[in-house]
């Protein structure tokens, strides 16, 4: 299994199995880069599947097989409902091919149960709103800012600093934790915000020492860790709890309160989080 940007695919002549499947995922079912890659699969006989939300749309039509995601309309630009939910559809058929492959009966039903408890644990999340916002006003003048996550929670970081960056016009960047050392650390002083998704798995300790290498060079951090982690508040500036889940479905519960920060410093800033500047809500040309 490989992630790729669509915008690239189909320049590096890519190498492509008549046994291989292309999975495009695409909010609008119109985006340009998306159905250029997911063309250029089927032209090397590939089979292709669409993760889409719009019914109708072009890439559903020219996939073989795919899922609607059925989040309704996204009325902002910066795509929130749909990423949980395409990452809903993921894990779903992640989980059928698993089935099918190796995972035990008990095991499948143990990930289903704890993904029909995810809605309750987002709106435990979502009661924290007055924290989230508290903490947007301390940093809403930021600006710069670094989203660290290791794991399924790298590509939450990457969210979480799109976010910021797309509605706030603060920069941010997200990078793997693990790499902070080979750059980012540079950066690092009393003025970085450092957000760092921290939730307690099996590099737990290696996140908290990425904690400790940003707080000795007077960087900020804010942390989103999981309820009952009383230790993480020794190294964080701000600690934003969220329920415990299995650490595959993390992300579905580690982005809401990324979204909700980028929000409330967009607000506070005077940004208009529907329709940020020089963004479109499909691009539907390269």
């Amino acid at each position: 299994m490989e992630v790729e940007y669509a915008s690239e695919f189909r320049y590096r002549n890519p190498v492509i199995k008549k046994n291989e499947v292309v999975i495009a995922v695409s909010q609008s079912g119109e985006t340009a880069d998306t159905l250029a890659a997911l063309r250029e699969g089927r032209h090397k006989g590939a089979a292709v599947v669409g993760i889409v939300n719009t019914v109708g749309s072009t890439i559903a039509r020219e996939t073989q097989a795919g899922i609607y995601i059925h989040a309704g309309p996204e009325i902002g630009v910066a795509s929130t409902k749909a990423f949980t939910s395409q990452v809903t559809a993921m894990v779903l058929i992640t989980i059928m091919i698993a089935r099918k492959r190796y995972m035990s009966v008990v095991q499948g039903k143990q990930l289903i149960d704890e993904l029909l408890a995810i809605p309750e644990k987002v709106k435990q999340i979502l009661d924290k709103d007055d924290l989230i916002k508290e903490i947007a006003e301390a940093y809403k003048d930021e600006r710069n800012f670094l989203y660290l996550g290791r794991g399924f929670n790298f590509p939450t970081a990457l969210e979480g600093a799109l976010k910021l960056k797309e509605i706030s016009y603060i920069h941010a960047e997200g990078y793997p934790a693990a790499e902070m050392k080979h750059g980012p650390i540079a950066l690092i002083d009393e003025n970085m915000p450092v957000v760092f998704i921290a939730t307690h798995d099996a590099i737990y300790d290696k996140v908290i020492s990425n904690i400790e290498e940003v707080r000795a060079r007077k960087g900020r951090v804010i942390c989103i860790a999981n309820e009952g982690d009383t230790n993480i508040e020794k190294y964080a500036d701000h600690v934003i709890y969220i329920p415990r889940t299995y650490h595959a479905l993390s992300p579905l519960l580690t982005v809401i309160p990324l979204q909700l920060l980028a929000y409330h410093v967009a607000v506070l800033r005077g940004c208009d989080v529907d329709q940020p500047r020089n963004l479109a809500k499909s691009v539907t040309v390269e």
